[in-house]
């Protein structure tokens, strides 16, 4: 069985210097809120599907009443968000599909790819990366010598020689909940935000021991979150396009 945690805690600063005061996750592309769209792709339904709230929680409260939710009362990060989410999974032991409530324009075959590979390979842990042209500043994911998964590093912690890596960490990623549990007590905030990362998590899986896999997909503007007024008109252009 299959759960899925959304992030969409933030507040989004640089979309609300507009003078919109809304969670970023709440700001509408064709009249609809990015975290609608996200929803509708997912695989797995409002009763197992965890939302985490934060910023103005009441207005996706108010939005999506039948979802699970969480709350993240202080923005410390992914890893931090997904921690406040594992209590509303309760004793769920199957896998959880983990993504971000501000990237509308994630195709539901794209999900479904990502749970199909995890299932196939038996991992405990797949992260989804993808190939995109889009200059985004993103997370690399880097292979070792056998062409596994090594880690993932943020953008802004990467090297002038990792920034060449055009493997995107999507921000995505399907794990088993209970060993995402126990692995999450090990997350440290040593980075350059001073958060805990998410992107950490499959590592600290790989060092237990435990198998990591990549579902690597050509993502194109899939890959697109929305951060900033710009990306917002972009997003909606694209779904538009979509649409017609």
């Amino acid at each position: 069985m299959l759960k899925s945690i959304v992030l969409a805690a933030g507040k989004g600063t640089r979309l609300a210097q507009e003078g919109i005061d809304l969670p970023k996750a709440m700001r509408l592309a064709l009249n609809k809120p990015l975290l609608g769209w996200v929803l509708d792709a997912l695989p797995t339904g409002k009763e197992d599907t965890v939302i985490v709230v934060g910023y103005k929680k009441e207005y996706i409260l108010a939005a999506f009443p039948e979802y699970v939710h969480a709350e993240q009362t202080e923005q410390l990060g992914t890893g931090h968000a997904v921690m406040c989410a594992v209590p509303a999974l309760g004793d769920h032991n199957g896998d959880v599909l983990i993504c971000c409530g501000d990237m509308p324009l994630v195709r539901p075959e794209t999900y479904a790819a990502l749970v199909e590979e995890h299932k196939r390979s038996g991992a405990a842990c797949t992260v989804l990366s993808g190939v995109s042209d889009e200059p985004l500043p993103f997370g690399r994911v880097l292979r070792d010598e056998n062409g596994g998964f090594d880690r993932i590093v943020e953008d802004r912690d990467c090297t002038a020689e990792q920034k060449r890596v055009r493997e995107l960490n999507s921000g995505i990623l399907v794990v088993n909940a209970q060993k995402m549990a126990s692995a999450l007590g090990e997350l440290r905030t040593d980075n350059a935000q001073g958060e805990y990362y998410l992107t950490d998590l499959p590592l600290i899986l790989k060092s237990r021991g435990e198998s990591v896999g990549v579902c690597v997909r050509n993502m194109g503007d899939e890959l697109i979150g929305v951060n900033t007024p710009a990306q917002l008109a972009q997003v909606e252009e694209i779904l538009s396009k979509r649409q017609s």
